[in-house]
């Protein structure tokens, strides 16, 4: 990993640590409305926002105070996500659809956050998992326009 790659991640990563913060109500409860998931669409410009990606939310869910399981199951997901959405870019042509993909990616595998919710509060599996799937989809969805627009000023294909 390139100097540039290590700066850009670290900047990634305070990012959407600091974004997480500002709205720390709304980041780790049963009905999540984390912003900087939006981050999550880095990774369709590029896989290597991969670790400024994990390395936030791992910093981020440091915070929480749900422990160590945010820490183990919001780090899983985010990782499997991103991963499901590096390798469907095999498959996926252009940036918008490869966006929509990562969006339905990350609401299903919100499913690992109701299982930590029903660990934790006891919450029925099933209204955790609409409830996490619903904050993801509506942040993500609306990331897709804003990352299109940051994209155009700033090219995340060549700031890493």
């Amino acid at each position: 990993m390139n100097i540039r790659t290590m700066a850009t991640s670290g900047i990634i990563a305070a990012l959407y640590v600091a974004v997480t913060l500002a709205i720390l109500p709304l980041a780790f409860s049963n009905i999540q409305f984390r912003i900087s998931e939006m981050f999550n669409h880095l990774i369709v410009f590029d896989k290597k926002y991969f670790f400024g990606i994990v390395i936030g939310v791992f910093i981020a869910n440091l915070f929480s105070p749900l422990g160590i399981y945010d820490i183990v199951f919001g780090v899983g997901m985010t990782a499997i996500s991103l991963a499901v959405t590096i390798f469907s870019a095999k498959f996926i042509n252009g940036i918008v659809k490869r966006m929509m993909f990562n969006t339905i990616c990350f609401s299903f595998f919100g499913f690992l956050i109701a299982i930590e919710l029903n660990i934790v509060f006891e919450l029925p599996f099933l209204i955790g998992w609409v409830t996490v799937a619903i904050g993801e989809f509506v942040v993500m969805t609306i990331g897709i326009p804003i990352f299109m627009a940051l994209d155009k000023r700033l090219d995340f294909k060549k700031l890493i």
